[in-house]
């Protein structure tokens, strides 16, 4: 008898282990399988590395998706329409929870973006925006407010030349044309110095971001066809939508024996360490900024969405205006 309840015992303690056994196993499963559930999966569709404002933007919504725990599918497009586009359909493909982008130009997007709609994947787009007809293609828009920026760079050339009567000769850096950086900028500036007849933009030349393309293009332009001070052909104002173009400008201007800052008033957009240098040594009389730093804005925003929560359309990043009249001490010193 009592070698029966012996082995009666030993069975009830095996049957209890297994239970918890079985209890922790399956439990974990449940944990493991609550997390995957759980894991939001963000496809990031950048449009290249054209600048150092660029990659400093990568960076940021790399490390912000570590942060938050984002799983990132990171392309890189290099300046071209058609390899986003490419990326976007990848993402589609890979059911990705949300869809984010830097579009490298204003048309083209409503194909893809109805794909997107039809899989109920929502897009956000990050620092550029897009032009279409079509209805709500995105969530929402998140970045700088372009218009403002070339306000700020013409409200700050109209202070600098209020004593001024002569006509004052602008020539403008564009950026990439077909983004919307280059067309809001170009607006902006156009505002607030479109009602003052001193100032003439007598050249306006796409340098597309970069420092290599805006120093050929300023070669271009202090070429003897253009550039003849004693002919009267003369150049007051340089006007560069970022900073990589106006550091390539600067380099072409002191080639030619001008000095940046002195014979030729010097304005940019962005507020790189370079800029901001060049800024303290009087190379640069005003930076408009332009913070390339919205990853942990981009994965909050990223979350709400996952969550059901309504987003705002458009969210401004703040940022504020560098110029030639701050204490050298007070220019804050950029990882970028």
């Amino acid at each position: 008898m009592r070698k029966v309840l012996l082995v009666l015992l030993a069975a009830l303690v095996l049957s209890l282990l297994r239970s918890v056994y079985s209890a922790r196993r399956f439990g974990d499963e449940d944990k493991a399988a609550e997390e995957f559930e759980s894991k939001i999966v963000l496809g990031f569709a950048q449009l290249g590395a054209e600048s150092e404002w660029r990659s400093s933007s990568s960076a940021s919504i790399k490390e912000a998706a570590r942060k938050y725990g984002v799983e990132l599918m990171f392309e890189n497009a290099q300046q071209k329409q058609e390899n986003q586009i490419k990326a976007i359909r990848s993402f589609i493909a890979h059911r990705v929870d949300v869809i984010a982008f830097s579009p490298v130009v204003e048309l083209g997007w409503d194909n893809v973006l109805l794909e997107a709609k039809a899989e109920g994947i929502p897009v956000i787009l990050v620092d550029r925006h897009i032009r279409t007809d079509a209805e709500r293609l995105y969530a929402a828009f998140i970045g700088s407010d372009f218009i403002e920026e070339g306000r700020k760079a013409g409200r700050w050339l109209l202070e600098k030349f209020r004593n001024s009567e002569g006509e004052v000769k602008i020539v403008e850096l564009r950026g990439t044309d077909g983004s919307s950086p280059t067309k809001d900028r170009a607006e902006g500036f156009r505002e607030m110095i479109g009602n003052d007849g001193r100032f003439l933009i007598v050249r306006s030349l796409s340098g597309d971001f970069m420092r290599s393309k805006g120093r050929e293009v300023m070669e271009e332009v202090l070429s003897p066809a253009y550039y003849n001070p004693s002919a009267g052909m003369t150049l007051d104002v340089l006007f560069a939508h970022n900073d990589d173009m106006a550091m390539g400008a600067i380099e072409a201007m002191e080639e030619h024996g001008l000095r940046p800052g002195r014979d030729v008033v010097v304005i940019s957009v962005d507020a790189q360490r370079s800029a901001l240098e060049a800024l303290r040594n009087g190379k640069i009389n005003c930076i408009v900024e332009c913070t390339p730093y919205i990853g942990e804005r981009l994965m909050d925003l990223v979350r709400q969405l996952v969550a059901g929560y309504e987003i705002p359309s458009t969210i401004y990043s703040e940022e504020t205006v560098f110029t030639e009249d701050d204490p050298v001490e007070s220019l804050p010193v950029r990882p970028y």
